[in-house]
C-alpha cells in the first residue's frame, strides 16, 4: 500500500482530477486543507471516497486512509543487528540533545512528542515519502483497511463547512439499519451542532465519533425537524471495486479503488455480473487508485494474464531477487492470490489511468501493457517504482519501511525523481536491463500538468513489450493513447470547490421530495440554480455562465440524483458523461492496430517477441 502523492496539491484539485478535470487557471486553495494521506496527518482515520468527480468533500465513516505497495503487512519487525560505531555515535548525540531539551525547555517536553513525532517521523521522512511510523491506532486501522473492513457506521458521507449530507448508506450497516439514506442531513453529533463547526474541527469531530456510540440529529429531505438517531459501530466492509456498468452492449467498465486482499475476487465478480467471458470487451479504471498489495495486483493480473507470465521483479538490498509471475489456480485453491478464480476473460481490454494512479495500479497496468494484453489510455500515472514492508513494533504500533525497488516484465523502473529524497535519482545503472537506446519522454515531460514536468531527465532508455512496441523507463507509465481530462475554467472550479452544486441540490429536494431516475435540469432548475448563486453572494460573469451550460447541467443531475437516489445511480450519470470513458469507449474496434508494434526494419521482429 502507498503513501504520500503530493501534500502541496490542495485536496480540491485532487478532487477535480478525478472527475478528470485539469484546472485551466489558478485556483484558491487558502480556505482547504492539503490532500493527505501520510498517517502523521488527520485524515489517516477517515478513508476519502473520490467518485471521480468535482464533489468536494467525501468520506466513507469507516476506515484507515494510508495505502502502500506492500510486500508484507503484518511481519514483525526482525530484531535489529548490532548498530555500527557511526549509529551508535550519532544516538549518543540525540541522547545528549533530549537531555538538554528536556532539562532547559521552557515547558516540560513530553517524550513520544519529541521522539515519535519529531525523531522518529524526521528521520523517515529525511528518506523518501513513503515511509511511515503508525501509532497504536493508526496501525490498526491500516489493518483494517487491508482487511476490507473496518469499524464504522457504513456511511459514505459529503462534507463542507457547517454541511454534513449522507451520499449512501452500505446495506445492512448500522447506518442503513437505522434508516438512514442519501438526502439526509446531519446537523448534530453528540449534542454538537454541525453548522458552528469549522472544516476541521467538523472533521475531528466526524473522527473521534467513529468508533463509539454516536448520537445523530437528522433532517430527512422534505422535512424541516431534525429526528434523533443512536448508532453502534460495527465492522463494516471497504470494498475497492465502487462501480460496475455496462457501459454498451456487450462492453462492460469497472472502476477500482485499490488493491487489497479481496479485490481480485470483487473484480471477478464483478466482471461475471457483467457477463464474464461472453463479453466483448472491458474498460479497467484505475484512476486515482493509489495501490495497495504486491500479492493483491499479482491476483489482478492473474485474472487477464496466462500462467505463468512475469507480473514484476523486485530488488532490495537485505533479500535476494523475487520474480512474481501469474500461477493457473482454482477458486478453492488456497494458496492463489488473494483468492481469485482461474484466468479465463481474454476479452479486449482498456485500462484508464492518470497521474493519481500509483503503486499496485501501476504494477497491474505495466503488466498489461507489456504483455500487449490491454491499451493503456489517459494520461501518464504517478510513478512509485519501490515497495514497502509494513512491520509490526512494540506496543502494537508500526512501521512502513521502502525497502526494495520493483521493475516491469521488460526490467523498467517506472520510479520517478523526488529531489530531496533518497530517490531524487533514477540511475541508470539501476533501470533493468533495457536497450541501450534512448528516446526523449515527449508529452509526458512536456506537459506542465505533469509530475515529472521541469525535471533535469530530458531522455529515457526504451524498453519494449512482448510484441516489441517501445516502452519508456522513469516518471510513470505513458498511455498508449494520450487523452487528456476534462477542462474546467476557473469560475465552475470555484464552485466546485464551494461545494454549491451539493448545497443547492439539498435545497431543491427540501421543496421537490421526489425526483424521477431520469430527472434533466431544465431552464427554470438552471435559474432557481443562478437566483441561489446570488444568494450566496457568487454572481455568476455572464460569460461563464453562458460557456459552462452544459457542466452545470452535469453537476446539477449528478448532485440532485446522488441525493435523491444513491450514489450508484449518480456514478453511472457521471461516467457516462466523462470524457476520457467516452474517448476510450470508442477504442475498441481498433485496440488490434493499436497493440501491433511498428515495424522499424520490416521482416524483422524485437528480441522479446522471440522469447514471449
Amino acid at each position: 500500500m502507498e503513501i504520500g502523492l503530493d501534500s502541496r496539491v490542495c485536496r480540491s484539485q485532487i478532487v477535480l482530477r478525478r472527475l478528470g478535470v485539469a484546472l485551466d487557471g489558478p485556483v484558491g486553495c487558502a480556505r482547504l486543507r492539503p490532500f493527505a494521506l501520510n498517517p502523521s496527518w488527520p485524515s489517516l482515520t477517515l478513508k476519502e471516497a473520490f467518485q471521480h468527480s468535482a464533489r468536494p468533500f467525501r468520506w466513507i465513516l469507516s476506515g484507515s486512509g494510508a495505502l502502500l505497495l506492500a510486500a508484507t503487512l503484518t511481519a514483525q519487525a526482525q530484531a535489529p543487528a548490532a548498530p555500527s560505531v557511526d549509529a551508535t555515535e550519532e544516538a549518543s548525540k540525540f541522547a545528549q540533545v533530549y537531555g538538554v531539551l528536556d532539562e532547559n525547555y521552557m515547558d516540560t517536553v513530553k517524550p513520544d512528542q519529541a521522539i515519535l513525532e519529531g525523531a522518529v517521523r524526521g528521520m523517515l521522512s529525511a528518506l523518501d515519502p513513503f515511509s511511515a511510523f503508525f501509532n497504536r491506532d493508526q496501525f490498526d486501522l491500516l489493518q483494517q483497511q487491508a482487511r476490507g473492513e473496518a469499524l464504522g457506521f457504513g456511511s459514505v458521507l459529503y462534507v463542507q463547512t457547517g454541511k454534513v449530507v449522507v451520499l449512501q448508506t452500505a446495506e445492512g450497516s448500522p447506518a442503513w439499519r437505522a434508516g438512514l439514506g442519501p438526502g439526509d442531513e446531519i446537523v448534530q453529533v453528540n449534542g454538537t451542532r454541525i453548522n458552528r463547526l469549522d472544516f476541521n474541527s467538523l472533521i475531528e469531530l466526524l473522527q473521534r465519533s467513529r468508533s463509539q456510540r454516536v448520537r445523530l440529529g437528522v433532517i430527512h429531505p422534505g422535512k424541516l425537524v431534525a429526528q434523533d438517531f443512536a448508532l453502534d459501530p460495527a465492522e463494516v466492509a471497504l470494498p475497492t471495486v465502487d462501480k460496475t456498468l455496462m457501459l454498451a452492449p456487450g462492453i462492460g467498465y469497472i472502476h477500482c479503488t485499490g488493491f487489497e486482499q479481496k479485490t481480485a475476487q470483487e473484480l471477478a465478480d464483478a466482471v461475471a455480473r457483467l457477463g464474464g467471458p461472453s463479453l466483448k470487451g472491458l474498460l479497467l479504471d484505475l484512476r486515482d487508485n493509489h495501490g495497495g498489495m504486491v500479492d493483491s495486483a499479482i491476483g489482478v493480473a492473474g485474472l487477464f494474464l496466462k500462467p505463468d507470465q512475469l507480473v514484476l521483479t523486485v530488488r532490495s538490498r537485505a533479500q535476494p531477487e523475487k520474480s512474481y509471475r501469474t500461477v493457473a489456480r482454482g477458486p478453492a485453491d488456497p494458496q492463489d492470490h488473494a483468492g481469485s478464480p482461474p484466468s479465463e476473460f481474454d476479452f479486449p481490454m482498456i485500462v484508464l489511468v492518470n497521474e493519481n494512479t500509483a503503486s499496485a495500479a501501476e504494477v497491474v497496468a505495466s503488466a498489461l501493457q507489456e504483455h500487449d494484453r490491454a491499451l493503456i489510455v489517459g494520461e501518464p500515472t504517478f510513478g512509485k517504482g519501490v515497495v514497502e514492508s509494513v512491520m509490526g513494533l512494540s506496543e502494537k504500533t508500526g512501521l512502513a519501511l521502502t525497502t526494495a525497488q520493483y521493475f516491469t516484465p521488460s526490467g523498467r523502473s517506472i520510479q520517478r525523481p523526488l529531489p530531496g529524497t533518497a530517490l531524487a535519482e533514477v540511475d541508470a545503472a539501476t533501470v533493468g536491463k533495457g536497450d541501450q537506446t534512448q528516446a526523449h519522454l515527449g508529452q509526458q515531460l512536456a506537459d506542465p500538468r505533469s509530475r515529472n514536468a521541469g525535471t533535469t531527465t530530458a531522455l529515457a532508455r526504451v524498453f519494449h513489450t512482448d510484441d516489441g512496441r517501445p516502452v519508456t523507463a522513469g516518471g510513470g507509465i505513458t498511455p498508449d493513447v494520450v487523452v487528456p481530462a476534462r477542462s474546467l475554467d476557473p469560475w465552475a472550479a470555484f464552485l466546485s470547490q464551494r461545494g454549491v452544486f451539493t448545497t443547492f441540490a439539498s435545497d431543491y429536494l427540501t421543496l421537490h421530495s421526489r425526483v424521477d431516475p431520469n430527472f434533466e435540469p431544465d431552464s427554470k432548475v438552471l435559474e432557481n440554480f443562478r437566483e441561489f448563486l446570488t444568494r450566496e453572494r457568487m454572481r455568476a460573469p455572464e460569460e461563464y455562465w453562458s460557456k459552462d451550460q452544459d457542466y452545470l447541467k452535469l453537476r446539477i443531475k449528478t448532485e440532485i440524483i446522488t441525493l435523491a437516489h444513491g450514489l450508484d445511480a449518480a456514478n453511472e450519470v457521471e461516467v457516462r458523461n466523462d470524457p476520457q470513458v467516452q474517448k476510450a469507449a470508442t477504442l475498441f474496434p481498433k485496440i488490434s492496430s493499436l497493440l501491433t508494434a511498428p515495424e522499424v526494419n520490416p521482416g524483422t521482429r524485437h528480441k522479446r517477441c522471440a522469447s514471449k
